[in-house]
């Protein structure tokens, strides 16, 4: 049975785990959490993950991994046929693996910030504040790419997909300024040029209308 992935849609850690898994080739089943309702916090679901998040993984002999920084190392290690996105050299993994952490300290904490206010909240506008910490997000990986066309390697990585998942989320709130931040652009074009990118279109689309259908 192929591996099942715990999820809602709009969710760009969900969206980092189905940009890696379709740049794999696997076909993940792919199960809706009702966080409403509550399906997160029924014992079944908190017998497979005890921190009652998701994306949440569950792999064909019962393993389960959560978090989505984790979910997509995992999946490459298994899965892939080469090192490609996740390389073995430790330079070069432990630059993916800072990249990662940035993502999941810096980067989503950022951008949940600024979104949750309007998603679940009365927010109809974007403070100059969150716009200054969108800006200085841009203003990282800007620095991060100088030099590189991709964030954590040479070729696009593990680094690229759990970025660009929160990234393209980060920019519908507060859009990437090309002339100040030209590199950061041209990586999201590039991203966006990925047959795999693909698997983030709906729930960024999701995200998207959300969002706008808030803010005045």
């Amino acid at each position: 049975m192929a591996p099942v992935l715990y999820m809602v849609v709009p969710s760009p850690a969900v969206r980092a785990v189905l940009i890696t898994a379709d740049a794999l080739g696997l076909d993940l089943i792919q199960r809706e959490v009702d966080l409403v309702a509550g399906e997160h916090l029924k014992p079944e679901f908190l017998k497979i993950n005890p921190q009652h998040t998701v994306p949440t993984l569950v792999d064909d002999d019962g393993f389960s991994v959560w978090d989505s920084h984790a979910i997509i190392t995992y999946l490459v290690s298994r899965y892939a046929h080469d090192d490609s996105l996740y390389p073995r050299d430790v330079k070069t993994r432990a630059t993916i693996d800072q990249r990662l952490y940035f993502e999941l300290g810096v980067v989503f904490p950022r951008l949940f910030r600024i979104a949750d206010p309007i998603i679940r909240g009365n927010k109809t506008s974007i403070s100059d504040e969150d716009k200054a910490g969108a800006d200085e997000i841009y203003g990282f990986l800007e620095a991060f790419l100088d030099g590189n066309n991709w964030i954590g390697a040479d070729s696009v990585s593990v680094a690229d997909y759990s970025l660009v998942s929160s990234v393209s989320s980060l920019q519908v709130l507060v859009p990437i300024d090309a002339e100040t931040y030209p590199k950061v652009a041209m990586w999201f074009r590039n991203c966006e040029s990925l047959p795999e990118y693909g698997a983030n279109k709906i729930g960024l689309e999701v995200f998207t209308d959300v969002i706008k259908n808030k803010l005045q």
